[in-house]
């Protein structure tokens, strides 16, 4: 697919991301989540089926996202660095769009809060005006849970009487009515704007309208269909889920560490409150995307949706992000251009009237134009570039650490509608680890903590992980030193749950791979491109 450049088809961009939302939406295939707005955006988007963070913890993943460069050249894995301090003055995706003329505007939960974005959210750089964090999100770990015993708690649950709650609303809520006053504002301002609205959920605490839990009765919530550690999982691959530890519902229940299981009947509530947080962000969505269509904008705005990286839901023994499965680096990727992804409609027709989850869904919507392959969250730099009439940034070199512009990413705008699965399409994610079991640090260690890092190749049919000795102080990886291996045939085994690595298959296996797809010099390159940035950075 070609598509055009020219100045006089620039376009607007809206890009909406969801906080650890993996993809359980109807678009998906989910069969229990009521996702009625998005899965409108994917009926009229180009949706992306294999789409993959980069690292499944906020601050990497997003700054990485917005870069497009992958954790290992922004040398964030932690939350504790700015990259433009700690590795290099790299141009992030709303900077470029701002250096092009564009309003450039952040709403919500954009970049991850706090050091990893200069305390900032990278203001002046990247943003034309200060960027908006809705005020009630002060509240969000306070004691504000209702529970059992009539008193307030820093609860894991935490559905609430919207009335009841300081300031009368919620963070998602306010991030929504300041992002439809500045589309408003915008619309007759007469230059492009780039707006980027981040909502906080599914993300813990589940504080949510309490209402949404009636869409989703306890009785129809499944467990994992495989809740157990894997008997062939190395230790150093487990997430302990200590921030879910933390909660006072989750501590009252004793469980030991670091694989205790979590009660059946606490593991549905949580199934349940997930679901009910996805739903009550989709209607969030809902309402944006309406303004953007009432306001006549639509016809000129790339949409893009996605979320920052999965959670995992039971599976594996395993609670929330922090590790290399699907289930924490699969991330929902759609992108809609009117006349390209949705034929334009009749002047008297919505593109996207609102959905109302708790009302009949005139249909099911389901994917638009579908892409199989794997992609990383890297491509969503040069793609939404190229969609929006701009010029793609240049890939990067071997050495980009002193590289202002340069994508690590592809451009996927050809790729739409292409269905067929290409064997050398890889997807890289990584996550680093303090020690070979698990340890209370083992979900988010800081930078000088880390001993580990686990290095993992998702291709369509494979998922291949190799934990390596990594050095803090040389950002070095040491391919010598593994202290751990996965290997995963995805056609017989699309949950992960029968690890090959050390079966007595496995020499067979990789040697049937290398026949495939050469993953091994595919991962050595890599690590071997990582090393020589890093010796180059060393000696300037």
């Amino acid at each position: 697919m070609v598509i055009k450049t020219s100045r006089q088809v620039r376009r607007n961009v809206l890009f909406i991301m969801a906080d650890d939302l993996r993809p359980t939406l109807g678009c998906y295939g989910d069969p229990i989540v009521k996702s009625p707005n998005i899965d409108q955006l994917a009926s009229k988007s180009n949706v992306f089926l294999n789409a993959y963070a980069q690292q499944a913890v906020c601050g990497p993943s997003r700054t990485s996202l917005l870069t497009s460069r992958r954790p290992d050249t922004t040398r964030l894995y932690d939350f504790k660095s700015y990259w433009r301090v700690h590795a290099g003055n790299y141009t992030t995706l709303p900077q470029y769009f701002k250096s092009k003329g564009y309003t450039t505007m952040s709403v919500g939960k954009v970049f991850h809060p706090g050091i990893a974005s200069n305390h900032s959210d990278d203001y002046p750089y990247s943003w034309s005006v200060p960027p908006y964090h809705p005020p009630s999100f002060k509240y969000e770990n306070m004691k504000v849970c209702k529970g059992s015993d009539g008193k307030l708690h820093a609860n894991l649950l935490c559905s609430v009487n919207v009335s009841e709650t300081p300031l009368g609303t919620l963070p998602d809520m306010e991030s929504t009515e300041e992002a439809i006053r500045l589309l408003k504002s915008t619309r007759d301002s007469g230059k492009n704007f780039f707006l980027a609205v981040g909502f906080h959920k599914p993300h813990i605490p589940f504080r949510i309208p309490q209402e949404f839990l009636t869409l989703y009765p306890l009785e129809k919530m499944r467990l994992a269909p495989d809740p157990d550690v894997p008997k062939g999982l190395p230790s150093v691959a487990y997430n302990p889920w200590t921030d879910i530890r933390k909660r006072e519902d989750v501590q009252a229940l004793n469980i030991s560490f670091p694989y205790g299981p979590i009660p059946k009947d606490f593991q549905l509530q949580i199934q349940q409150h997930y679901y009910a947080s996805v739903s009550y962000m989709d209607s969030q969505v809902g309402r944006l995307l309406n303004t953007l269509d009432y306001l006549g904008l639509a016809e000129d705005t790339v949409v893009v949706f996605t979320s920052d990286h999965g959670w995992s839901l039971g599976e594996h023994g395993e609670w929330a992000k922090y590790s290399n499965f699907d289930v924490a680096t699969r991330v929902p990727l759609m992108f809609y251009v009117a006349g390209m992804t949705a034929v334009r409609p009749w002047p008297e027709d919505e593109t996207f009237p609102y959905m109302d989850v708790f009302g009949p869904t005139p249909h099911r919507f389901t994917q638009g134009g579908t892409v199989s392959n794997v992609n990383e969250l890297l491509d969503i730099f040069p793609t939404v570039s190229v969609l929006a009439g701009l010029k793609p940034p240049l890939p990067c070199p071997d050495n980009s650490f002193h590289v202002e512009l340069c994508t690590e990413g592809h451009d996927l705008a050809y790729t739409f509608n292409d269905n067929s699965k290409k064997s050398e399409a890889i997807a890289f994610s990584q996550y680093p680890r303090p020690a070979d079991t698990p340890q209370e640090n083992s979900d988010l260690p800081d930078l000088k903590d880390i001993r580990i890092m686990g290095y993992s190749l998702r291709s369509w049919d494979y998922r291949f992980t190799v934990w390596a000795g990594f050095d803090p102080a040389s950002f070095q990886v040491n391919l010598s030193d593994v202290h751990g291996g996965e290997l995963y045939l995805l056609e017989e085994d699309p949950g992960q749950d029968h690890n090959l690595y050390n079966s007595s298959e496995h020499s067979l296996l990789l040697c049937k791979l290398g026949q495939q797809q050469p993953w091994a010099q595919t991962l050595k390159q890599h690590l071997l491109y990582l090393t020589a940035g890093t010796k180059s950075k060393g000696m300037a």
